[in-house]
């Protein structure tokens, strides 16, 4: 299981599960989201995920045109996870979890990503990430 959370402890994130995915995203939103170039995520099964506290929700259309829906600790504003919106306003079935919020650095240390999504908007000082797929845009589901 792991296990995680925002910076000041209210709210903690555990999946019991193995990640279907780990991805680098350089899209336009993650960074606005974490302040930084890029974010590193899981991809879980949303059904396998708990949530303790109360994350703000903002909703948004993605990069990639979705429904989202992002989600941050409203006292330390950590960014935690976020998911797509089904049509009848529904969780999408996965989640994207911020990776960085676990608290066992063996987990990150395990889960190389596999792939880097929007890298047609990778910093140009930014290298590929060796043996990740390398994506243009948003993956076609």
């Amino acid at each position: 299981m792991a296990v995680g959370g925002c910076f000041c402890g209210h709210v903690r994130v555990e999946y019991n599960g193995q990640p279907l995915t780990s991805v680098l995203c350089h899209c336009h939103d993650c960074r606005k989201l974490t302040g930084s170039p890029y974010t590193y995520n899981f991809v879980v099964k949303t059904a396998d995920l708990k949530i303790s506290g109360s994350p703000k929700e903002v909703p948004k259309t993605a990069d990639s045109g979705n429904p989202i829906k992002n989600y941050f600790c409203p006292d330390c504003g950590t960014p935690l996870f976020g998911h797509k919106i089904k049509s009848d306003g529904e969780p999408d079935d996965t989640t994207v979890v911020r990776a960085g919020i676990f608290d066992d650095d063996g987990i990150l240390n395990e889960r190389k990503p596999e792939a880097e999504i929007y890298t047609d908007r990778r910093l140009e000082w930014l290298s590929p990430v060796e043996g990740a797929a390398q994506i243009i845009g948003y993956p076609q589901t």
